[in-house]
């Protein structure tokens, strides 16, 4: 069992920069698929980044491409989220995700994927 705690929301202003940070719990992190999801109101969670353990592939979103990173630190059972550039328009909740076992690349971005779900963090931007 896996247990995640993200960290890093806040409040920024437009054009301005966050990291996100999702801690695991576990000694197998190493081993799990990681993604960052983020969520509107009223709306389904779409993956903005996934890194997969066994090769370091990474997703992202395309409209996050050139604008956010993804990494991980499995001696700290970390992965994080780096955002740049970030919009006023964008959803506001962030939640990390952990998948065990291999994960195709094309199953990467898909919310079925992932078993363990963090509670959220809060990103909002201000103009």
């Amino acid at each position: 069992q896996v247990q995640l705690v993200e960290s890093g929301g806040g409040l920024v202003q437009r054009g301005g920069s966050l990291r996100l940070s999702c801690s695991a719990s576990g000694r197998t992190f190493s081993t799990y698929a990681m993604a960052w999801f983020r969520q509107a109101p009223g709306k389904e969670r779409e993956c903005v980044a996934a890194i997969r353990r066994r090769d370091g592939y990474r997703y992202l979103l395309n409209s996050v491409k050139g604008r956010f990173t993804v990494s991980r630190d499995n001696g700290k059972n970390t992965v994080y989220l780096h955002m740049d550039s970030l919009k006023t328009e964008q959803p506001p909740v962030y939640y990390c995700a952990a998948a065990a076992g291999g994960t195709m690349v094309s199953s990467l971005p898909l919310a079925s994927t992932y078993a363990h779900w963090g509670q959220g963090t809060q990103v909002t931007v201000s103009s």
